[in-house]
Order: structure tokens, then sequence, then C-alpha cells
């Protein structure tokens, strides 16, 4: 009798551990060496380092445009690095935006490991590093998030205050995605991770442009739908086509269009 006992003990920690090792393994995709810089693309750019509040090494960069244009705070998806970011770095440089990307811990020249927690402190102490900067106006920083960064640049804004908020192909919570992929799986359990976008959106009041596209094959549109319809005004909706991660670059121009369209709606220009 013990014996089985022991065994049922044995079996139960084996299994969580695997859930546990299989939720991270398909949550983050970091990438460390950063292959392009933004001088490759030709804009200067400094290569700074910050600390999180528990102490983790992060890098970033930061790329001027000008002291009085406004500045977004940029935090990347889940694969890769910043490195891997040079064509959305770019649109917003032509906009006149200062921007402002970091690597979460785990990623690029960022030290530690990636977690929920992790990489929202690590969104917190991008925008503390931001606001010690001299360079910029404190009250024109616009928070941007890309698919798991969305989540991450949500629960920022819901802490602090940015003049307004943009995210592209966001999904309601980690939860809401896990049940679309494995409806046989009890989700509910396996998820320690969250994300959950969805409860965090309806309490911002900045303004909101949500971007996700009709053919997004790894977040589906209707997730970026929810987020619009619970979110509180003032709220705006692009809805583009292409996969998930080729819609801006197929449509470049249009992308720029709009981000200009609604930051000149609500005065951020």
């Amino acid at each position: 009798m013990i014996e089985y006992v022991f065994l049922t003990i044995c079996i139960v920690i084996v299994v969580i551990f695997y859930l546990r090792w299989f939720e991270r393994h398909n949550m983050f995709f970091p990438t460390r060496k950063i292959e392009l810089r933004p001088d490759y693309i030709g804009l200067t750019y400094e290569d700074v380092y910050f600390n999180s509040a528990d102490g983790v090494r992060l890098n970033g960069w930061f790329i001027p445009a000008s002291r009085s244009s406004p500045t977004i705070l940029l935090c990347h998806g889940n694969a890769g690095n910043i490195g891997h970011r040079l064509g959305i770095i770019r649109i917003f440089n032509r906009l006149n935006l200062n921007v402002f990307i970091f690597d979460y811990r785990g990623y690029g020249q960022s030290s530690g490991r990636p977690s929920e927690k992790g990489l929202y402190l690590d969104a917190r102490a991008a925008y503390d590093y931001l606001v010690s900067r001299s360079d910029i106006d404190k009250d024109k920083i616009i928070f941007y998030g890309k698919s798991l960064g969305g989540a991450v640049a949500v629960d920022l804004a819901s802490r602090v205050n940015p003049c307004a908020v943009i995210i592209e192909s966001a999904f309601t919570s980690t939860l809401d995605i896990g049940r679309e992929l494995y409806p046989f799986l009890p989700v509910r359990l396996m998820v320690t991770m969250k994300y959950d976008t969805l409860s965090k959106i309806k309490g911002l009041r900045a303004p909101k442009l949500i971007i996700h596209s009709i053919d997004d094959e790894i977040v589906p549109f209707h997730h970026g739908r929810r987020l619009f319809e619970d979110a509180v005004g003032p709220k705006q909706f692009y809805q583009m086509s292409g996969g998930h991660n080729e819609a801006v670059s197929e449509a470049e121009d249009e992308f720029e269009q709009r981000i200009d369209k609604f930051l000149s709606a609500y005065g951020i220009r």
C-alpha cells in the first residue's frame, strides 16, 4: 500500500513538472544573439542597460527623434529579441517618434529567465528608466505591444498613465488561447501564466488603438474584437489582413498612416 502511495506521489510530481516545462516552452521563444542593430538601417541609437525591481539586468535601445516628439515604449512579442524588430522601429521613426525598445529577461542581452511576473517587472523598469530621462516629454509616452507584448503593455498601462495604448495581435488571455488549442485538456489546471489582458483593458482610460488581422493564424481575430468591445472609450479598431508576423510588412504604408491618424486624433502628435 505504501509503495502505491509513493508511486502515485512520484507520478503527480513528474506530471506537474512536465506541465510547467510544457507551459514555459510554449510561451517564450527567446533568442540570445542580436544580429542586427538600428545603425544597420541608418538610425542613431543608444544601447542602454537598466535594472528591474528584482535586480535583473536588462538591455534596450533608445532611438531618438527629437526632444519635443512623443516617445513610444515598445513591448515586443514572445520570439526573438529586439534585433528582430527593426521594421517596426523604422516605421515609428518615420512618424517622428522617439522609440524605446527593450528585451525581457532571458532575451537578447538581458539576464534572467522569462516569466509572467518577470515580464511585468521588466516593462515597469523600462518605463521607469524612460521617465528618468531629461530629453523626453513625460506626458507623451505611448505604449505599444505586439502579441504577448500586448498583454505586457496593457498590464503596465493598468499601473501607470500613458498618453495612449496601441496593441497589435494581442490575445484576451493565455487561458482562452489554451482552451482553443487544447479543448480536450484541463487547461485551467495546466496554465499558471494567465496574461489576463481582457480583465485589465477594461480599466484603461487612455486612448486605445487595437489592431488585429482577420487572417491571424496564431492569435485568432476574435481575440482582438473582444478586447475592443470590452475596452472603454476612447478607442479605435484597425482591421488588417495577412499573417500574424506579416500583416504590418505587407501593408506598411497603410499601417503607418493609421498610427499617425490615431495619434493626431487625440492630440498626441
